[in-house]
């Protein structure tokens, strides 16, 4: 009997996309089951009672919380199936794990001040954002991928933004293609697999979803 595995998700999650992108690479499959944030479900509660957050892996039973703790999961429990999903050298996995940090902190908390902002706000919010980015092509210099020329685990916390890049331009005129030439390669770079094209949610659904999420918060 094979395993069964469960992912609790929901479709426009930065976080979701890198387990989900992951999983793709090891060829494993799943059953998806979407989580409506606003009204949780008993699962979803029962599983990660401490954070009640998305996404949590469930194996055989057991849940896994935190994406980038169930990248490393994966990674160690189907080791036998490649590309390997973390650098094998202790040096680069734990440089590695301090860009993913980065981009969970910094960039995320960047990106919701410009979605959950009113229009005032976005001047700011857009200047914030942009340095952040700036810090991140440096690290990345002109290799491929910021592991060289392996698509790693920064590539994979990081590339699910770009579906995001394109609400942050309707919402405050942010224009990442202008600002940061570099990254946008490297985004049209990772979007050639396919784990990551098939992966990435259609931009114009993120939108529609924040839309209607903002109103539901009351931001104008």
């Amino acid at each position: 009997m094979g395993d069964e595995i469960v992912l609790l998700d929901t479709f426009a999650s930065v976080f979701g996309m890198r387990v989900r992108i992951a999983l793709a690479e090891k060829g494993i499959q799943y059953e998806y089951k979407e989580e409506d944030l606003m009204n949780k479900s008993h699962l979803l509660l029962q599983m990660n009672p401490i954070h009640k957050k998305i996404p949590v892996l469930i194996h055989n039973g057991k849940p896994i919380c935190e994406s980038l703790i169930i990248v490393e999961y994966i990674d160690e429990v189907w080791k036998d199936k490649s590309p390997p999903l973390m650098p094998c050298d202790p040096y680069k996995r734990a440089h590695a794990r301090f860009w993913a940090d980065y981009i969970g902190k910094k960039i995320y908390d960047g990106g919701m001040k410009i979605w959950s902002s009113k229009v005032e706000e976005h001047k700011t919010a857009n200047k914030d954002f942009i340095e952040c980015l700036k810090v991140l092509e440096g690290e990345l210099g002109d290799k491929p991928y910021f592991d060289g020329n392996n698509f790693g685990l920064v590539d994979r916390a990081f590339i699910p933004y770009y579906s995001w890049f394109p609400v942050y331009k309707k919402l405050s005129n942010l224009n990442i293609e202008a600002e940061c030439p570099k990254f946008v390669a490297w985004a049209k770079r990772c979007m050639q697999k396919e784990s990551v094209s098939k992966t990435l949610v259609d931009p114009d659904k993120i939108y529609k979803f924040i839309v209607l999420f903002r109103q539901k918060i009351g931001v104008a």
